[in-house]
């Protein structure tokens, strides 16, 4: 995605090496990263469903992940195990060549922690990834040692070791003010756009709310991510004890609007991690507002609603319907551009499957004003780490024991 595209609020972070140039700059990074980590030591967060070990994804990253030499240890997450599965899981992350520790968030020791954390109102409020990547910062904080802190997903088709390079080099390098990092990429493959979320739910409906409500600091903020609901992010470790976690599927837009709400713009960045992406993707799930993408419209709306009432803003069913129609407004007109870009660059694409989604994004935009009505005091987010350690100064200590005995016994 090379370009110039600076708008002043986040730095962008752009990558115009192309062909063998490209692996020419994956060098000169590693090695600076390899420099780095000497004194700033680098540590991956990988979040991962049991399901992905036998993926077409999972082993890939992986044997991408073994070509590089910067990463000083890796914290995994491992969700949706049984005992034999968690033996699996443990003898497949054994092919990396760093060090490793992996989180049984179904075992019995993690279990029980988690059942302490929910007698004093602490514990995440629903399974996911949101829980799984809490509990593994929880992990790395425990450990104390890394100074920068990078996480993605593990279902990236596409995965490549400079990505992992490009994310992990704006925060590492001491010499830049950067905090936070947030990757970008363009959503086509199999000759195809994809991102529906992004492209037909978050762009206009960030439009719908600035003409509605009017402009905004926040919303000038969120607008200038190239893709919002990017799952690749990078910290420096001073950001994480602090860290509001959103439980649902507004993950990444609560993550963006904690920055906003912590940190100065100039020491936030996003940068360009790879020329082609694809990775799982969620169904549409017309009919059932509980999964996939109908119900991730419904999340990522309501954490936007949650964010711009905390600065003030009064919303009403009359708002909400205002806010309905003007989203749907853009969003026809955004997929008319989507279409010339669609054509410019010989993808296919398909306008009636478009505009249905856009139908369905405008009834779940209400169905989350009208959940906020419902729900006012809702708080998907988890308690920061801070707050934990205030009522339980000993915990993190408990949880990286807890790890290091699941482990062991995998060992012997």
């Amino acid at each position: 995605m090379g370009s110039f595209y600076q708008n002043g609020i986040v730095a962008n972070l752009h990558d115009f090496s192309y062909g063998s140039s490209s692996e020419n700059n994956y060098k000169k990074l590693e090695i600076d990263l390899i420099n780095f980590s000497k004194d700033n030591p680098m540590e991956l967060i990988l979040p991962s469903l049991f399901s992905e070990i036998d993926g077409k994804a999972l082993p890939n990253i992986i044997n991408e992940i073994n070509k590089t030499d910067f990463l000083n240890h890796i914290v995994i997450g491992l969700d949706k195990a049984n005992n034999e599965q968690y033996k699996k899981a443990y003898n497949f992350f054994k092919k990396l060549k760093v060090s490793f520790s992996m989180l049984w968030n179904d075992g019995p020791r993690l279990t029980e922690l988690d059942q302490e954390l929910k007698l004093k109102g602490l514990a995440p409020g629903e399974f996911g990834k949101g829980r799984n990547v809490w509990y593994c910062i929880g992990m790395t904080l425990a450990r104390g040692k890394a100074e920068s802190i990078a996480l993605h997903d593990c279902d990236i088709l596409t995965y490549e070791k400079s990505l992992l390079a490009k994310l992990f080099y704006p925060v590492a390098n001491p010499v830049f003010n950067f905090q936070f990092c947030k990757g970008y990429y363009p959503r086509v493959a199999d000759s195809k756009m994809n991102g529906r979320v992004s492209r037909l739910l978050v762009f206009p409906l960030l439009l719908a709310m600035e003409r509605t409500i009017g402009k905004s600091d926040y919303l000038d903020f969120m607008k200038s991510f190239r893709y919002p609901l990017a799952g690749e992010f990078s910290f420096r470790k001073n950001l994480l004890p602090q860290l509001r976690i959103p439980s649902d599927w507004g993950l990444e837009i609560g993550i963006l609007s904690e920055m906003q709400r912590n940190h100065s713009s100039n020491r936030i960045c996003q940068v360009d991690l790879a020329q082609t992406y694809d990775h799982k993707h969620q169904d549409l799930s017309e009919n059932d507002d509980n999964s996939g993408l109908s119900r991730m419209s419904i999340d990522i709306t309501k954490a936007l609603i949650r964010k711009l009432a905390t600065q003030g803003n009064i919303f009403t069913l009359e708002t909400f319907r205002s806010i309905k129609a003007t989203y749907y407004r853009a969003a026809l007109d955004m997929i008319d551009i989507y279409r010339s870009d669609a054509q410019m660059n010989g993808l296919t694409f398909d306008s009636h499957i478009e505009e249905k989604t856009v139908e369905l994004f405008a009834l779940n935009i209400m169905k989350a004003g009208e959940s906020f009505f419902e729900n006012p005091m809702e708080t998907p987010f988890i308690p920061t780490w801070n707050r934990v350690l205030s009522a339980i100064p000993d915990f993190l200590d408990r949880l990286k024991s807890s790890v290091e005995l699941d482990n062991a016994e995998l060992r012997k």
